[in-house]
């Protein structure tokens, strides 16, 4: 979007209208935002749209404070140093950003910002839920905000399309769902990425598994055991794929595969895919089958993709059999069973009636192992479980759990008790490690040990 759309935007809002009655102190938030708003639509007046658009970003964002700091002194309101320095900040985020949601992006203790219509934003902190004092100025406001963020990315909100998935520049979700379907107003989620990305070292600190877990997951991927990660809605899957990506050797060639570009792979050799919806017409859908069957023309010594969620399931199958070995993915379930049991039922929505046998022999074939992760109540995340798949038993495929997180109690501040443990069974999956070079060492997996 162009300055100059931007600024229009800014106009049909209703941010910028005039407000004539004169504004003698600040002790209140209305005498703000009419200042705010009255400097706004006379920066909106003087400036010339053409030699804005032609500015870069750093000086046009001076060029914006000083015009602002002059208004301000032709107001003649006394206003202290915090309020001014706040009504240059806004303006030049509703001009340039994304408006009341610039501070909460630019907040790294932020992971969630959940806007419940224009009237209400909330935040997640250390896996709490936090009401702010953020809002926007009204409903055509907040529309504006989401479809600048969309329009980034090449897609589209409106009445005949009013769920969207999108991103921001730095890989976080973005999620919009408009009326009709939102009943009391638009629906605005964004799923933080962090600036810096988190590290095995950074989860081990966080207590979210212990370096032995660690150095088992970092040995899976290294020895090239294709992975499933399973767990429920903001558990960490995601910020788990992409630091188990970081053990992936930078020799290979990595095709990433999302509805909604996010990952951010370190590797020198990373070739990223994206889905499409539908256009206004219905037509023109890139779906996930469709990429991850591209993929395979691409050359990849790894496929990985974001989330497993349809008939794609199959094709991942394939690609886990037929040499893109040490491929991983993530799936929504609650235990590692139930997620070979999604991947199931997954592979039979392609249509083809394949036996259940055949179908759960691919599985078990394919998947080498399946690390579930879960928020806890206290809103921390763990690895819970890292499960092995044998092979099968008859028609059952058969697992084995090679640690797993025990949950002893509460503790008076609400904090979840618990400790994890090592079942003491020696996986199969150690021999291949030690034929590429990776040898688990004995203790590892001693059951004896107590780690809280």
């Amino acid at each position: 979007m162009s300055i100059r759309e931007r600024l229009q935007s800014v106009k049909e809002t209703g941010l910028a209208e005039h407000h004539p009655a004169p504004v003698t102190a600040l002790h209140d938030i209305p005498a703000y935002e009419e200042l705010k708003a009255r400097v706004h639509q006379k920066l909106l007046d003087r400036v010339d749209l053409a030699v804005m658009e032609s500015l870069p970003a750093e000086r046009l964002l001076m060029e914006i404070r000083n015009l602002v700091e002059r208004l301000l002194v032709e107001e003649s309101v006394p206003i202290n140093e915090a309020e001014r320095q706040g009504i240059v900040r806004d303006i030049q985020n509703e001009v340039l950003g994304l408006g009341p949601l610039e501070p909460l992006l630019a907040d790294p203790t932020i992971s969630d910002i959940l806007v419940n219509t224009h009237r209400q934003v909330y935040v997640e902190r250390r896996g709490r839920l936090e009401l702010t004092d953020t809002h926007f100025a009204n409903e055509k406001h907040l529309r504006k905000i989401i479809d600048r963020i969309v329009s980034r990315v090449g897609r589209r909100v409106d009445e005949s399309s009013p769920m969207v998935d999108a991103r921001l520049p730095d890989g976080s979700r973005v999620n919009a769902i408009i009326p009709p379907l939102a009943i009391d107003g638009s629906l605005l989620s964004i799923r933080r990425f962090s600036v810096k990305p988190l590290k095995m070292n950074d989860l081990m600190a966080y207590k979210s598994l212990t370096p032995e877990m660690g150095e088992i997951i970092s040995g899976l991927v290294k020895g090239k055991c294709s992975i499933l990660i399973s767990g429920g809605t903001g558990s960490g899957k995601t910020t788990l794929l992409n630091i188990m990506s970081g053990f992936i050797p930078s020799s290979e060639r990595i095709v990433t595969i999302e509805d909604a570009a996010e990952l951010q792979l370190q590797q020198p050799h990373v070739v990223r895919l994206e889905t499409r919806p539908p256009n206004v017409e219905g037509k023109g859908e890139i779906s996930q089958r469709a990429l991850v069957k591209n993929s395979l023309r691409m050359r990849p010594d790894r496929v990985i993709i974001g989330e497993v969620r349809g008939a794609e399931a199959l094709d991942m199958l394939q690609a886990m059999n037929t040499g893109h070995e040490g491929s991983m993915a993530t799936i929504h379930a609650n235990t590692p069973r139930d997620a070979l049991g999604r991947v199931e039922n997954m592979v039979n929505m392609a249509g083809l009636n394949l036996p259940i046998k055949a179908v759960r022999h691919q599985i078990s074939s394919a998947i080498w192992v399946v690390i579930q992760v879960l928020r806890l109540t206290d809103g921390k995340r763990k690895v819970t479980s890292i499960q092995e798949i044998t092979g099968m038993e008859g028609d059952i495929i058969t697992m084995q759990e090679i640690y797993a997180f025990e949950q002893t109690g509460i503790a008076a501040d609400g904090t979840v008790q618990g400790h994890f443990r090592a079942t003491g069974i020696r996986p199969k999956f150690a021999e291949r490690l030690r034929v590429h070079g990776i040898p688990l060492r004995e203790e590892l997996f001693d059951p004896s040990r107590r780690y809280t």
